[in-house]
């Protein structure tokens, strides 16, 4: 039986948007729900989500459960955007095909925005109502805080803002998006793993395949940062060389970088086949979007 990524992505992506809408506040004081709503609605490939649910689906896990990670990644993801784009780091103004968050509501209401982000994301995973498990709730807790901090995407840009101008090998480049970038995107797999219950092998395979992915995306996002133009980025291109940033374009050149998301994407495709699971069609298929996209 086919898959066709773009019906099963167009479903999933509705729930996700209605949540968000839903359960991303209207009102909270002196604009700061409208610059939270700003950051978060109408915009984003929401790759995040899809991989939580997409684990979700493979492991036969709790839907409701995974539909609230889903939107929790995605807000500390927009979290992190509208930090990252602020003078004191990457100094942006285009997001999403719009003014960044600072330039639309200041530095202070942006940099509040985030904060209030960051919070509601965990509250999502911890309802009131009981209907998820604690266990669940404090293992979807734990991935999430595991991803966003020190040791994750938080990490990351600490290296990244100490590696301006600086040169970095392979291995130090690696490490920082793993961090960076990849934190997240793998704790969007686990995330989704964790509504249900698998071996150890399972695990390993989906936690591998998470951290081939999250790094081939961030090889691809090198590459477009050379390649295309804002308005197909929906954000400043060539923003990383105009900041002397290292990239696996400055420092295996554009062919090599290329042909090593290739490869990352082998080992992504290596690692679901070791999960055993009866169908990781849409994870496969995410995969293959990541590497395989245009913008």
């Amino acid at each position: 039986m086919s898959f066709v990524l773009k019906a099963w992505s167009a479903e999933r992506l509705g729930q996700v948007e209605r949540a968000l809408s839903a359960w991303v506040p209207h009102k909270a004081p002196a604009q700061l729900g409208e610059a939270m709503r700003y950051a978060v609605l109408d915009g984003g490939k929401r790759l995040r989500p899809l991989l939580v649910l997409a684990a979700c689906e493979a492991v036969g896990g709790h839907l409701e459960a995974a539909l609230r990670a889903a939107c929790a990644v995605e807000l500390i993801h927009a979290y992190s955007l509208v930090h990252d784009d602020m003078p004191c780091m990457d100094n942006d103004v285009l997001r999403r095909g719009k003014p960044t968050v600072h330039v639309q509501f200041g530095e202070a209401t942006a940099l509040l925005a985030g904060d209030a982000l960051q919070a509601l994301a965990f509250e999502l995973l911890a309802p009131a109502n009981g209907d998820i498990p604690d266990a669940v709730q404090a293992r979807l807790c734990r991935l999430l805080a595991q991803a966003a901090g020190h040791a994750g995407m938080a990490g990351g840009q600490a290296i990244d803002l100490a590696a301006v101008g600086q040169s970095l090998t392979e291995d130090q480049l690696r490490e920082m998006h793993s961090l960076k970038t990849g934190a997240l995107l793998q704790a969007s797999v686990m995330m989704g793993a964790a509504t249900g219950e698998i071996g150890a092998a399972a695990r390993q395979g989906l936690a591998d395949y998470g951290r081939a992915l999250g790094l081939a995306f961030q090889v691809v996002d090198d590459i477009l940062d050379v390649t295309a133009d804002s308005a197909t980025l929906g954000k400043t291109a060539g923003k990383d060389a105009a900041q002397d940033k290292p990239t696996y374009v400055s420092l295996l050149g554009l062919e090599r970088a290329g042909a090593y998301s290739l490869e990352l994407l082998q080992h992504a495709r290596a690692a679901l086949a070791t999960t055993r699971l009866a169908d990781t069609r849409a994870l496969l298929a995410l995969a293959e979007m990541v590497v395989i996209r245009e913008h």
